[in-house]
């Protein structure tokens, strides 16, 4: 799956560049890499990438700048690969438009898997098409407002429909609390966090066989919830 991946490596360290390019090429990427934000906006505004990797401390603008540009005109997955480790950071950066966020010092192997859900995420987008998604046992009909698990349809309150849906249609991808609650409630409130939990706790006993190993919600603390896409 991964021979036909183009990936743009953004970073101004020499040394973590070349281990990233050195490694993925490896693995039989299709890499590119630049040093700073003017030369990634260049990059992807001329030639064809299918991800990005992107470094926030960057010589000529902040990362979460690139990612706002590159937002407005293109959907490509954007995995920020940052020193920042705060909440606020992720927070920006995924609210912004990236799709998930690494910090470093990284290991190769966690890296990796993060492409690799990326290229899932991909996969998924071209396959399903508006109408079904379609990840491991779980089945999401959006023109029939249905959801099933192994064939059997579930009883979801709007809400967790709308959650469902929400989570299902950017699979793959951390959405914050505040994007999901702007989303789901039209604005975002601490008491909109807290029902949010509530709401997401009830969902997750209809769709997971344990709670505690969640197989399709999975929990990002302080930041917010991404729907796994299970291996095929």
């Amino acid at each position: 799956m991964n021979n036909k991946t183009n990936i743009l490596v953004v970073e101004d360290d020499r040394q973590i560049r070349k281990l990233m390019s050195t490694t993925l090429s490896a693995n039989g990427y299709s890499i590119e890499c630049t040093n700073d934000g003017g030369q990634a906006i260049m990059a992807l505004s001329t030639k064809s990438f299918d991800i990005v990797l992107l470094d926030l401390g960057l010589p000529d603008m902040d990362g979460v700048t690139v990612i706002k540009k590159i937002r407005e005109w293109s959907n490509i997955p954007i995995i920020v690969v940052s020193a920042r480790d705060e909440d606020s950071d992720k927070i920006s950066a995924l609210d912004n438009g990236a799709d998930d966020y690494l910090t470093k010092p990284f290991s190769i192997e966690e890296l990796m898997a993060r492409i690799r859900v990326a290229q899932r995420r991909l996969s998924n987008i071209s396959e399903a098409g508006d109408s079904v998604f379609k990840n491991g046992d779980l089945v999401v009909d959006y023109p029939a407002g249905t959801a099933y698990l192994k064939g059997e349809e579930l009883s979801l309150t709007p809400i967790e429909y709308k959650l469902l849906t929400l989570l299902s249609r950017n699979a793959g991808k951390v959405l914050t609390y505040t994007y999901i609650t702007d989303k789901i409630w039209g604005n975002s409130i601490d008491s909109d966090v807290a029902s949010l939990r509530v709401f997401m706790a009830s969902l997750r006993k209809k769709i997971e066989k344990d709670t505690a190993h969640p197989e399709y919600i999975q929990t990002h603390i302080g930041t917010g919830y991404r729907m796994i896409l299970v291996k095929k």
